[in-house]
């Protein structure tokens, strides 16, 4: 079914090595830009506050289907110029991309799935095109216009794997931060009690989330020369599993790290957005999104508690956020 849809989507980055790899992030990085990011602060609050106001009157919310759930689809998809009308059918596609890659579907559900990649493909390829023709002012307008000014050094397939990846990464892995995040908080009260005591904890506080929940808890890699690590050594073509949640917890390097403390001073030192040449490109959009969203939650909902529940959990190796969050507080 994906040879019969030409369906030729690739890693826009993760996966990629040098040079191609450095090729690629060296274009992209002059449309993905800090200016690009910081723009899009003003929408991301108005989304917060307006989000937030729909339940807060309603004593009670499920934060991750009434708040979080689609609030950094949203952002990543006006970053990216999706229009509204078709945010839907977006979703449902990036949701088969992860099951396909990270899940176990059944041969059945294979086939749904490997249809919707195909269409999933074929828009980000249509997206590009269009943009080539009518620069817009979004992230793929951007590379457009670095493109037609001239740096070809990136093809226009290249450009549409870039959309096909950011469109699942840039909102699957943030709604996963916050998801952790309102548990996690919630749970250790007197952590989100300092939060709204003082707001300005809030960066240091999503570092340490991002420590001690990463959204992704794992990722795959081939080994490429032999090596040993911690004693085990791994042969050329070995397939690992990198558990960037157990390296999170390090106890050499992070003091009771199985502790959540949003005042830990080398909190920032994790590995959630990865290391290296393949450290996240979206990261600051994850920042600011993050620090707006509890800005606006602790101050408008700060007697915030969690209902009694247990955390369930979707199946699939690598991205990792509760089902729900249950919460409640007092309507004044």
């Amino acid at each position: 079914m994906l040879d019969d849809g030409h369906f030729q989507g690739t890693s826009g980055l993760s996966a990629r090595q040098p040079p191609d790899h450095t090729r690629i992030r060296s274009f992209v990085n002059k449309a993905f830009t800090p200016k690009r990011v910081a723009s899009m602060e003003p929408f991301i609050r108005e989304l917060a506050v307006t989000t937030i106001s729909r339940f807060e009157k309603d004593g009670q919310a499920d934060l991750v289907t009434q708040l979080s759930y689609d609030l950094p689809a949203l952002v990543i998809f006006r970053l990216l110029g999706i229009p509204d009308q078709d945010v839907p059918d977006i979703k449902e596609w990036a949701l088969s991309r992860v099951l396909m890659n990270f899940g176990n579907p059944s041969e059945q559900e294979q086939l749904g799935h490997a249809g919707n990649l195909v269409k999933y493909w074929q828009y980000c390829v249509e997206l590009v095109n269009s943009r080539l023709q009518h620069p817009t002012d979004d992230l793929p307008g951007d590379m457009a216009r670095v493109f037609n000014s001239g740096d070809h050094t990136v093809s226009t397939h290249e450009m549409a794997g870039l959309v096909y990846g950011m469109l699942t990464a840039g909102h699957e892995t943030t709604t996963n931060l916050l998801w952790n995040s309102f548990r996690d908080l919630l749970t250790h009260r007197s952590q989100w009690e300092a939060l709204v005591a003082d707001p300005a904890r809030i960066p240091n506080a999503i570092e340490e989330m991002l420590r001690f929940a990463p959204s992704v808890f794992t990722w795959k890699r081939k080994v490429k020369r032999p090596v040993t690590v911690a004693g085990v050594e791994l042969p050329v073509g070995a397939n690992v599993l990198l558990l960037l949640g157990s390296a999170n917890h390090d106890s050499e390097h992070f003091v009771d790290g199985d502790e959540l403390d949003i005042t830990r001073k080398n909190a920032r030192d994790h590995l959630a957005f990865g290391l290296g040449i393949h450290y996240c490109l979206g990261a600051p959009l994850a920042r600011l999104e993050s620090r707006v969203v509890l800005e606006e939650l602790t101050r408008r909902l700060p007697n915030l508690r969690l209902k009694e529940q247990e955390f369930t959990f979707a199946a699939n190796t690598s991205f990792r956020g509760p089902d729900h969050v249950l919460v409640q507080w007092e309507v004044e």
